[in-house]
């Protein structure tokens, strides 16, 4: 996990460094207060664990021309040049560093000119090797088969999506556990997960002919068909099992289905696949998750990032939503060891630099532009009442 990000002359950062909660972390902001900006810089500086775990031995030019090649493909700029990806009129050069939990730190550099990153510090960056997931603000679920078809051109591919999306489609298409009961039923960490996200949308996204579709059902308990009758020996051991039931025979394209519930999907299917597997897989990075889904979903999908949260899932949020916001101030739990850190994104009126107001506790921020215009939004509607 990230501990702690540092971002200088960077797209719209004159400097900003975040404290970063091994729980979960709300980035929040005005429009072009950089949010996604801030997670696709985090996301793009995690890329070294797929490269270590591939070939441990890499080195600085190589691990450069990766790096370079992963935050042209995330932010995609004018040319295709990393130079355009260095603050407007600052005279110093650009710096990103990202230390993580085990001690590891990644630091690089570049000019407005430059063609690569410089690595500047990469100390035990080899030994971290747990890979991020990104996910963007428009779902995927539906693209995928279009994405990953051999049949299509990837360069034309890469022409219309970022690498947000581009990986995402192919962590979605790794092979993984498609017979999701066992799955659940094995790992007691996803016994609670899973069957929740199943709820979340009534029922479940599964790969076939090609393509992903829905089946609308629900997870249930069940005797378990290896129990024993004997009463003393069922104290020992357990005595049911969680299955998927359908409740309808008909499978619907996931193209039939609301985008919201494709996004739920998404979640589900990582976790499936063990693209996502909380306590050993990276940063979970998640744009504007509240796009598209309707505010009542809202509860019981903050209550699924702080169960994945408290199972040692790092999860770091973008978000313009009150109703997310206010869920998670509501619903975090000291008690069961909840942490969830808000970084709130502003404006200088000053210097117009961006700068960041970080705290434990949402009631504690103050330059919230989401709660003062739903304050504004309240006081409206009480003046309209008063008449």
């Amino acid at each position: 996990m990230i501990t702690n990000l540092t971002l200088k002359n960077f797209t719209v950062f004159t400097g900003l460094t975040l404290e970063l909660s091994p729980k979960i972390n709300v980035i929040i902001g005005e429009n072009g207060t950089g949010k996604t900006h801030l997670l696709k810089a985090a996301y793009g500086l995690c890329a070294g664990a797929p490269l270590f775990k591939n070939k441990p031995d890499t080195g600085d030019d190589e691990l450069e021309a990766a790096l370079t090649a992963k935050l042209l493909r995330l932010f995609m700029p004018l040319d295709d040049k990393l130079g355009k990806m260095h603050r407007q009129g600052a005279t110093d050069q650009a710096y990103l560093s990202a230390k993580f939990a085990g001690g590891q730190k990644i630091a690089a550099t570049f000019f407005n000119n430059s063609k690569a990153l410089a690595v500047q510090d990469r100390a035990n960056y080899e030994q971290y090797q747990a890979e991020a997931v990104f996910i963007p603000t428009k779902e995927v679920l539906s693209l995928v088969k279009g994405m990953t078809d051999n049949a299509h051109d990837h360069k034309t591919v890469e022409l219309i999506f970022d690498d947000g999306y581009v990986d995402l489609a192919n962590a979605m298409m790794k092979s993984g556990h498609e017979d999701t009961e066992t799955l659940v039923n094995l790992d007691p960490r996803l016994n609670t997960i899973i069957p929740q996200l199943v709820s979340l949308i009534g029922g479940r996204y599964q790969w076939e002919n090609g393509g992903f579709c829905f089946q609308a059902g629900k997870y249930v308990e069940k005797a378990s068909p290896k129990r024993t009758k004997a009463k003393d020996a069922q104290m020992y051991q357990d005595s049911t099992v969680t299955e998927f039931v359908p409740t309808s025979g008909h499978l619907y394209s996931s193209g039939m289905t609301a985008e919201g519930f494709r996004k739920v999907g998404i979640l589900h299917r990582l976790l499936s696949n063990g693209t996502i597997s909380p306590g050993s897989s990276g940063p979970l990075f998640w744009d504007e998750p509240e796009s598209n889904m309707n505010p009542k979903l809202m509860k019981l999908l903050v209550q699924i990032l702080l169960e994945l949260s408290r199972n040692g899932q790092q999860v770091i949020l973008g978000t313009h939503d009150y109703v997310l916001l206010k869920w998670l101030d509501l619903l975090a739990d000291k008690g069961q060891g909840d942490h969830v850190r808000y970084h709130s994104l502003y404006r200088d009126e000053d210097s117009s630099e961006i700068r960041v107001e970080t705290a434990d506790d949402y009631s504690m921020v103050s330059r919230s532009a989401i709660s003062n215009t739903f304050a504004e939004l309240y006081d409206e509607d009480v003046k309209r009442a008063l008449g």
